[in-house]
């Protein structure tokens, strides 16, 4: 029996792991049952004898593939009370991961119309969380051009806009980003907690 069981949870990781493989390479929208079977040298009935439906796939594979990734680490930036530390530092979190991630997460956004609601949702809630750290130093951050304006920074579209198609490294788009907060807050004005504005220089700020 712990044979079996063990024969059982191998042939289900070579499913998962060729899942992982076809998506980061053709894209969700581009993967067959059929291909994934074939990658992992089984049959389409034993793809679904593991997993009953495509979302339940998709989540085992989304799992897999976020644990051998080093994630974003939002409660850290909480640690940097500044504003525009927090910021910087969260930024440089993001697109370290982005950067690492690049080629997954590409195709699964191209192809976010084949990706079930539930990982979408997941994902988009993650996303949710960034922007909220990142904007939870400035006392205005629920208004609405600053929030826009720090999910554009925060967003992967963003980073591959400015790191691919312009050749900014990682460091110096979290500059560009930066700045641009900084300069909207200049115009707008989006004081801090127990301030009535970041005033000063942006870069001494805390």
């Amino acid at each position: 029996m712990r044979k079996r069981a063990e024969d059982v949870g191998r042939t289900r990781q070579r499913i998962i792991e060729a899942a992982v493989h076809l998506h980061g390479t053709a894209g969700p929208a581009s993967t067959s049952i059929a291909a994934i079977a074939e990658r992992a040298g089984v049959t389409r009935l034993t793809v679904y004898r593991h997993f009953p439906d495509e979302k339940a796939l998709f989540e085992a594979c989304s799992g897999h593939w976020l644990s051998r990734q080093q994630l974003p680490r939002p409660e850290r930036w909480s640690a940097f009370e500044s504003p525009l530390e927090r910021l910087t530092a969260g930024l440089a979190d993001l697109y370290r991961f982005y950067r690492a991630g690049e080629q997954m997460l590409t195709l699964v956004i191209r192809d976010q119309h084949a990706v079930p609601e539930s990982v979408r949702d997941a994902r988009a809630e993650m996303s949710r969380k960034y922007v909220e750290v990142l904007a939870g130093a400035w006392s205005e951050a629920d208004a609405p051009l600053p929030r826009a304006v720090i999910g554009h920074a925060a967003s992967f579209s963003t980073w591959r806009s400015l790191c691919r198609e312009q050749g900014l490294t990682d460091d110096e788009a979290v500059e560009a980003m930066v700045t641009l907060v900084e300069a909207v807050d200049a115009k707008v004005g989006w004081p801090p907690p127990g301030s009535s504005g970041l005033g000063g220089s942006p870069r001494g700020r805390a």
